[in-house]
């Protein structure tokens, strides 16, 4: 325990979409951490809010006719709603786009200004000539110019993952008319992003929370930094200061929100918001690894250039996979909060038990109905609620209520223990191993009546039933204040039937070693339900009839997308040629470096195929060209052609009779 707050906030949802349980990753372990601690006697204020702004918020508008706050005020319900459902409850959850966020926006974006931080530069940027408009973020796409894979104009999204600044993007389309874009100038305004490198580097060893954000973030800050256009083209979000045309990037308004959130808290409340941002209490971001990058490397070097207190830990979680498969709402593989859960009557308990449980904080989490069912039948129903029944039951029908004696010794000691043991473990952030030992104790107990059967023993030892079932209700009333953190409805619920009226929340963990008093047990009842087989394989077939849709879907997009007429493709100008030379491009063990004969002329071309073929035995090899492609660059390498090849192994399309190099294909 300390004797200063802590602040404890959540990565902000886009509110372009529904709540999927690839959101409550986060959500859900940050809440039963602010709920342990509270039980362990800290000061916690907990804030998060939604995130208004960006092209994605604006995209989504527009497909349905209605304007970017109408949507933002939609979702941001949505998610408000759903999160007191699955018992996330914050001390506040603000929105971006509100006017405490615009203002301590443009405050810091002045100081940094103020500071030198901030400078104003002309670069090129996709501008769609059809459309009449500049091309931001994700109104733009192409080939990442650093791996070659397909990118939205913000991030390689499908291949290296690097963030990319406007106008970097090679080959950019409109996703608007679907047309070819172009280069033009445009102001923009840049942080000095490079000149914290210093900063950071003592920063990074000294910020607290998980391993894989503090690795993941050295690793950006040995690449060596860039200064980072913090400037949209955008009529939606926070306006640059003095610049109409201009809205800061997303990235940092939405930060910010953190700290317009606290404002908000503290004027509600009468709390001190510049405690935190201000002074030396502690803050502790839980996100996304995705977000690793913004929340280590960009959000402390911004605050520390506008004069504010940083980032104590940063808690990044592992990804989702859905049945072992890669999360994708395009592919179907996806479970809604909401539709495929809340909405059907299954307890918000038992998917936060599982969240918890599953995997390590940091390791990719699997959720699939076979394993949901395993959890809840195995560890929630035949172990915790077993044990809980079978004590309160008993003591309520054969005992007529709490034996006024006190508990051994050996079960205080156990109980202590496993407390102790969890509450380490959620300090360090391993809530897996914090629940194993709560559940560890439900064991425990369960083995105590067991083996010393009190319905057998009072038959000729009432005495020694009483002292059996007393130590049971003492472990009880200890797995009811450990659990709330976990399961706050069934804690609740179980702290009731000890007889107590008021909330368990109130409590600290350290009551789970005190008596009972003058309590009177409540009426006992079965507090777990197990998933049937029915129930599962109705959930199962759901998830795989979206899979099955998203299939058909897809297949349906291909062919209306690539059904193309006899004029378009003899637009596409294919040549044999012959490879002369080939080797490997440093840096990517995908790509091979390959110079072509053409006949009349030889060229250099930029090829996939390295994990399938040694340059030496490609040698020589007659291959089908596309010769009228647009030059890109791939890894820093000019590219003046494409190779064709196919399926999976790129088994390279050759000629079935010898051919001169540069006859056209027909």
């Amino acid at each position: 325990m300390t004797d200063s707050p802590v602040l404890v906030t959540c990565g902000l949802p886009y509110t372009n979409g529904p709540c999927h349980i690839g959101h409550l990753r986060t959500y859900v372990p940050a809440d039963f951490y602010v709920r342990f601690l509270r039980h362990c006697g800290e000061n916690v204020v907990f804030v998060c809010g939604s995130d208004n702004h960006g092209t994605p918020v604006v995209i989504s508008s527009e497909a349905e006719g209605i304007s970017p706050r109408e949507m933002c005020e939609r979702y941001h319900a949505h998610f408000d709603e759903t999160f007191r459902k699955m018992g996330v409850l914050f001390d506040r959850f603000g929105m971006t786009d509100d006017p405490a966020n615009h203002k301590k926006t443009k405050e810091i974006v002045t100081s940094l200004i103020d500071n030198g931080y901030i400078y104003e530069k002309t670069i090129s940027q996709s501008y769609c000539p059809q459309c009449k408009m500049f091309l931001p973020d994700r109104y733009v796409e192409g080939l990442c110019p650093h791996c070659g894979e397909k990118a939205r104009g913000d991030e390689c999204d499908q291949g290296c993952g690097k963030h990319l600044e406007p106008g970097e993007i090679l080959e950019p389309v409109c996703r608007i008319c679907g047309g070819n874009a172009e280069l033009r100038d445009q102001d923009h305004f840049f942080f000095k992003l490079g000149e914290f490198s210093h900063f950071l580097k003592d920063f990074l060893p000294n910020l607290k929370g998980t391993l894989n954000a503090r690795n993941y973030a050295q690793g950006w800050i040995n690449e060596g930094l860039h200064d980072w256009c913090i400037t949209r083209t955008l009529d939606w979000g926070v306006k640059f200061p003095g610049r109409d045309d201009l809205v800061v990037y997303v990235w940092v308004d939405a930060p910010i929100g953190y700290m317009a959130f606290t404002e908000e808290w503290a004027g509600e409340t009468g709390g001190d918001w510049e405690e935190f941002w201000k002074g030396n209490a502690p803050i502790t971001h839980f996100i996304g690894q995705d977000i690793i990058y913004h929340h280590c490397i960009f959000w402390p070097a911004l605050l520390k250039g506008a004069g504010y207190s940083t980032p104590d830990s940063v808690v990044a979680s592992g990804m989702v996979k859905i049945d072992d498969k890669k999360f994708s709402k395009s592919r179907g593989y996806v479970v809604w909060t909401n539709e495929d859960y809340l909405d059907l009557g299954l307890s918000p308990d038992y998917l936060r038990y599982y969240l918890l449980s599953y995997t390590s904080h940091t390791k990719e989490l699997n959720f699939s109905w076979s394993e949901y069912q395993a959890r809840v039948n195995n560890e929630l129903v035949d172990t915790l609620g077993n044990f809980i029944y079978r004590t309160v039951h008993f003591t309520s029908k054969k005992l007529g209520g709490i034996p006024q004696i006190d508990a051994d010794e050996e079960i205080l000691e156990e109980i202590k223990k496993r407390s102790e043991l969890s509450e380490a473990s959620v300090r360090d952030y391993e809530f897996k191993a914090a629940i194993d030992e709560i559940m560890a104790l439900a064991s425990y107990g369960n083995g105590y009546i067991q083996s010393n059967a009190p319905w057998k023993m009072i038959k000729e030892d009432r005495e020694g039933a009483e002292k059996v079932i007393r130590n049971c209700l003492q472990i009880v009333k200890a797995l009811a204040l450990l659990f709330d953190s976990v399961i706050p409805e069934k804690a609740q619920k179980i702290w009731e039937q000890l007889g107590y009226g008021d909330s368990v929340s109130d409590h600290p963990v350290s009551e789970g070693t005190e008596g009972f008093g003058d309590t009177v047990l409540g009426e006992p009842s079965i507090l777990f339900e197990k998933i049937e087989e029915d129930r599962l394989s109705e959930y199962e077939s759901t998830l795989k009839m979206r899979v099955e849709e998203a299939k058909k879907k897809e297949n349906r997009n291909i062919k209306e997308n690539y059904m193309i007429s006899i004029d378009e493709f003899t637009k596409v100008e294919m040549k044999t040629a012959r490879i002369i030379e080939a080797e490997k491009i440093e840096g990517s063990d995908k790509l091979l470096k390959i110079r072509v004969d053409l006949g009349d002329e030889k060229r250099q071309i930029v090829s996939g195929i390295a994990k399938f073929y040694n340059p030496e035995e490609i040698l020589g090899t007659d291959v089908i060209v596309v010769t009228n492609l647009k030059p890109a660059k791939l890894f820093g390498v000019e590219s003046q052609g494409m190779i064709l090849a196919a399926g999976e192994e790129a088994s390279l399309l050759v000629p079935k009779r010898n051919v001169v190099p540069g006859t056209k294909v027909l």
